[in-house]
C-alpha cells in the first residue's frame, strides 16, 4: 500500500505552521494551486490536502478569528452557504451514502489549526468501514486531489 502524499504531510507539518495561518494564506494563491473549490465574499471552500477521504473539503471565513461566535452574522450566513453548496457538489459528482460535518475548536478537540475557524465536510461510502484508519492509521483516498478538485469545480459549476 502506498501513501506518499502522507510522507510531505508529516515532513513539512512544522513549516506549514511557521508559514503563519493556513486559511489566512491560502485566498492569495490562486484557485488550482490552493485547491479553493469557491470563493465568496467572506468566505471560501478548499479541498483538505490531506483528507480523510476523497473529496474531504473545508470551509472557512477568510477573517482570522478561531470561535464560531466571534463570527459575524454575514459570516454565518455564507460560510453555512458554502457548506452547503459543497454537500451539493460532492453528492452530485462522488455518490457518497452520507457525510460527516463538523468543525474541531481548540487543539485538544482536534483542530491542526485552532486560532481560524473552519468546518469539515467528510463524505462517506457505505463500503467505507475506515478499518485502515482505525487499525493501520493509514487513510486510503483513491483519488488524485487534482482529479477531485476538478470533479468538485465542474460541480459547483452546475449548481450556478
Amino acid at each position: 500500500m502506498w501513501a506518499g502524499w502522507r510522507s510531505r504531510y508529516v515532513r513539512s507539518a512544522d513549516e506549514w505552521n511557521e508559514a503563519g495561518c493556513l486559511f489566512c494564506r491560502l485566498p492569495g494563491e490562486d484557485d488550482e494551486t490552493a485547491l479553493i473549490l469557491e470563493r465568496g465574499s467572506l468566505a471560501f471552500s478548499v479541498l483538505n490536502r490531506f483528507p480523510y477521504s476523497t473529496g474531504h473539503l473545508m470551509v472557512s471565513q477568510y477573517r482570522h478569528v478561531g470561535d464560531p461566535a466571534d463570527l459575524t452574522a454575514d459570516e454565518v450566513e455564507e460560510v453555512w452557504r458554502l457548506l452547503v453548496r459543497g454537500r451539493q457538489a460532492c453528492g452530485a459528482a462522488m455518490k457518497p451514502d452520507g457525510f460527516n460535518l463538523g468543525a474541531n475548536l481548540g487543539r485538544i478537540a482536534g483542530a491542526g489549526v485552532p486560532d481560524h475557524l473552519h468546518f469539515h465536510l467528510v463524505p462517506r461510502w457505505a463500503g467505507d468501514t475506515s478499518f485502515m484508519t482505525t487499525v493501520g492509521e493509514t487513510r486510503v483516498v483513491p483519488e488524485d486531489l487534482a482529479v477531485t478538485w476538478g470533479l468538485l469545480r465542474a460541480a459547483l459549476a452546475e449548481l450556478g
